[in-house]
Order: structure tokens, then C-alpha cells, then sequence
């Protein structure tokens, strides 16, 4: 390897200028990602506010359906791989891959990962789908109120288009995303929010569809930005470039890493609804669970740009300055965490009526926001350090922490203090911030004792040994 390409940025230093400069290159990213994260989630929480205000067997058939699906569909469409012409493809190895490969300057590599992982996403919907058919059945099997369940499989099967829809669109946001192409990102998606809301007020309110027509406007939503982004990449000359192995060491702990991250926190809904007045828990759990997951979606934002940022440059051959972009975005998360917290914790009187006119179900969410407030701050920082895992390909020793933080520890806590001593859902939150706490406290000491120049020499290594073993150099 050229060994030039790991030296001259090494002989930068460590001054304002320079941390001002990552801070706006950062900023410039993030802002945009922000929106754009925060609204691909909003679908879902728009959607259950929306259906809240049509009654409390509504809202927690429709809390269920949206925790199981995001489990068993969404969740994997993340992360999920295939074996395609005899190698591994997987959306989320973009977000390493393909910024690594973008910054290295191998373009038409970006297409073809996009491509592939396209085609692998939407494979893996079949069965998904067939599965989703079937699953009151199922819900009822794990002891799931009948009546409840009943809600929850209509709900789903209407979302059955949205998961092809989300295939697509899960690989060509990261496609844009890797290229730091985030303004037509922002736009579909403030767009798509645009279409979206009305939408589903109108099939929920002034049709016959109900809670139905949630689902509906959740998956005519999908499909419109997907088609929006479709266009864009096909007569944008911006994307010209790029639109036209080595996933498996990347795709299944990727898959891992995220799957039992997001898998732990829906399992909470699901546990609460084998908890007596099941109606009241699962309906509470899940307006916490929106609440933490919509809000993730803000940090994510400076996660996202982080892993973009820290992979172009090692891509590059530049470990300071992804060790400088590191630096800003932590500071990005900590500013980020303290404002939301304070925030929500300050109006947790009046916040439940957001999502329901029931005031047992708005005091209980009252009691639960404390602990709502601590989660947020754990999850900011989670999230941006997760950017930096990604970016520099650590996704194995996620998997490894995820692991350990929510299975070895959070859900047995949370199990023991919700069942065993009878904390209910305070218990199960617990339990899982324990798990969040443990996980943050791992993957910061693998941050901090991170050599920068090493990564660097790997993801050049990754990029031209590739580009040699498909043969593209003469």
C-alpha cells in the first residue's frame, strides 16, 4: 500500500481551526440526517397518535402490531443478508462499505453494493410476509388478549406493502448517505411527512377504515418516497458516477448488532402484555417506547453523519481527522441528550395527551417520563458512538456488546423487577437502561483505546484488495 496516504495528515494538529472545521463538515450532515431519521419513524408515531384517539383497544392492538412488526420485519430489513452469486450483501454494510469505498474514490463499488442489497431486502419480505399473515395466531399462542391480537394482525397484514417499500428505501437512503448526498434525502422525507399526515387523519377519521387506514397511509407514504429518491437517483447527474466480496465479515454482525439492540427494547411491549390490565401496560410501554425511539432518531442523525464522516476519511487514509470528527459529534450528542431531556422532563404533566385522552393511561405516562428522561440521555450518546462503530467497520464488537448488555444483563433485570417484584412497567424500563447504561460504558472504552492509524491502513486495505481480487485494475 501506498504508505502516503497514511502520512500526510498526520502532521495536522490539534487546533481550533481544525475542530471548527469537522464541527461544520459534521453539522452540515447531521442537521439533515436528523430530519430525515426522525421522520421515517414519524410515520409510525404520527400513525399511533392518530389511531390513539380512536380508542384504547385501537391503540394497543395498533402498539402491538407496530412492536412486532418492527421485531420481525422492519428491524431485519436493516440489517438482514442473503447469499447472492456466492456472496454476502446487506444494506447496513454500506454504511461501511460504501463510505469507505466512496472515500477511497471507487465509485461504481457504491452502486453495485446498493444494487445487490436491494435485491436481498426484498427477498427476504416473502417470507416475512407470510408470517405476518398468521399473526394473531401467533400473539394469542404467547398469551396475548384475543381482541387485542385480532387488531394487531389486521393491522399488519395492511402493512405488508410498507415492508417492500422499506426494503428499497433502507438501501437507497444509505446509498445517498455515503456519498453525502443528504439534501435530496431531506427533502423526499419532509415530503413524504407532508403527504403522510393528512393522509392518515383522513382514512382514520372520515372513512370507514379506522385504525386501517393508518397502515394504509404508512405504506402509500413508503412507496412515495421510495419513488421520489428513485427518480432522483436515476436523472440526477450528481449520481452518475455511481450507479452502476467482502460483505460477510461486516453483514451478519451488523445484522447482529442492531437486530438485538432493537429487539430488546420492542420485547418490552410484548412483555407487557402478559401483565394484568394488559390494555393500560402495553398502551403506556409503547407511548415510552415511541417517545425513545422517535427521539433516537435525532442523535442517529449525528451518528449517521459520523459514520460517514469517520469512513470516507479512513477511506481516505486520514485517522486524525477521523479521530477529530469522533470528537465533535460526542460533543454534538452530549448538547443534543441534555436539551430533549430537560425538555421532556418539564412537560411530563401534559404529555400523555399527545397520544391518548384517557387519563389513567396520561398519568401513568407522568410516572414513567423520569425514567423516559435518563433513557434519552443514554440513548443520545449510544447513538452517536454507534456511528463511529459503524464507520469503522467495529460492527463485531457491537454484536458482542449488544449481546451481553441487553441479553446477559438488561432483560433478565428487567424480567426480575417486573414480574419478581412487581415494578410493572417501571421495572421493565429499568432494566433495559441498565442494559443501555452497560452498553454505552463498553463501547466508550473501545472508542478511547482505539488506534486511528491502524484503523485507517484496514479500510484501505479492504477497498484496493477488493478492487484487485474483481479484477478492475489492468
Amino acid at each position: 500500500m501506498d504508505k502516503a496516504l497514511l502520512q500526510g495528515d498526520d502532521r495536522k494538529t490539534w487546533g481550533t481551526t481544525v475542530f471548527v472545521k469537522e464541527l461544520k463538515k459534521v453539522s452540515y450532515m447531521a442537521a439533515p440526517m436528523v430530519a430525515v431519521s426522525v421522520s421515517q419513524y414519524l410515520l409510525q408515531v404520527i400513525s399511533l397518535m392518530i389511531v390513539g384517539h380512536v380508542g384504547e383497544l385501537a391503540l394497543s392492538g395498533v402498539a402491538i402490531a407496530t412492536s412486532f412488526t418492527n421485531v420481525t420485519g422492519f428491524s431485519l430489513l436493516i440489517t438482514i443478508f442473503i447469499l447472492f452469486y456466492s456472496k454476502i450483501w446487506n444494506g447496513w454494510c454500506i454504511g461501511t462499505l460504501g463510505g469507505q469505498a466512496y472515500g477511497a474514490e471507487q465509485y461504481q463499488k457504491l452502486g453495485t453494493y446498493t444494487y445487490c442489497s436491494i435485491l436481498s431486502l426484498i427477498t427476504i419480505c416473502l417470507p416475512v410476509s407470510l408470517f405476518w399473515i398468521f399473526m394473531d395466531e401467533f400473539l394469542i399462542f404467547m398469551g396475548q388478549d384475543p381482541q387485542i391480537s385480532h387488531v394487531a394482525s389486521i393491522y399488519s397484514i395492511w402493512l405488508i406493502p410498507a415492508l417492500f417499500a422499506d426494503a428499497i428505501l433502507q438501501s437507497l437512503v444509505r446509498y445517498f448517505q455515503s456519498q453525502s448526498q443528504i439534501l435530496p434525502l431531506f427533502l423526499s422525507s419532509c415530503a413524504t411527512i407532508c403527504f403522510h399526515v393528512p393522509l392518515c387523519w383522513v382514512l382514520v377519521h372520515k372513512t370507514n377504515l379506522g385504525y386501517v387506514g393508518a397502515a394504509l397511509a404508512i405504506t402509500l407514504a413508503l412507496w412515495f418516497n421510495v419513488i421520489v429518491l428513485g427518480f432522483y437517483m436515476r436523472w440526477s447527474a450528481s449520481c452518475e458516477s455511481t450507479r452502476t466480496v467482502i460483505f460477510l465479515g461486516f453483514a451478519l454482525p451488523s445484522a447482529v448488532m442492531c437486530c438485538l439492540e432493537w429487539w430488546s427494547f420492542e420485547l418490552l411491549v410484548l412483555l407487557s402484555g402478559l401483565l394484568p390490565d394488559s390494555e393500560l401496560e402495553t398502551s403506556v410501554l409503547s407511548i415510552c417506547l415511541s417517545t425513545t425511539s422517535l427521539h433516537y432518531f435525532v442523535p442517529y442523525g449525528v451518528g449517521a453523519a459520523a459514520s460517514t464522516r469517520v469512513s470516507n476519511e479512513l477511506g481516505a487514509g486520514n485517522p486524525h481527522s477521523a479521530r477529530v470528527a469522533v470528537n465533535v459529534v460526542m460533543i454534538l450528542g452530549i448538547f443534543e441528550a441534555m436539551t430533549v431531556s430537560i425538555t421532556l422532563f418539564s412537560c411530563r404533566y401534559a404529555f400523555g395527551y399527545l397520544y391518548s385522552n384517557e387519563q389513567e393511561v396520561i398519568d401513568y405516562v407522568g410516572e414513567m417520563i423520569p425514567l423516559i428522561s435518563l433513557s434519552v440521555i443514554i440513548d443520545s450518546l449510544l447513538a452517536v458512538i454507534s456511528g463511529v462503530a459503524r464507520g469503522t467497520g467495529w460492527q463485531h464488537i457491537g454484536a458482542y456488546v449488544n449481546l451481553g448488555a441487553y441479553y446477559l444483563v438488561g432483560i433478565p433485570v428487567a424480567a426480575l423487577l417486573c414480574f419478581s417484584l412487581h415494578l410493572r412497567g417501571k421495572g421493565l424500563w429499568i432494566g433495559i437502561l441498565t442494559g443501555s447504561s452497560l452498553q454505552l460504558v463498553l463501547l466508550a472504552l473501545v472508542t478511547g483505546f482505539t488506534n486511528w492509524q491502524k484503523q485507517a491502513s484496514k479500510a484501505q486495505e479492504r477497498i484496493f484488495e477488493e478492487k484487485f481480487s474483481n479484477g478492475l485494475l489492468a
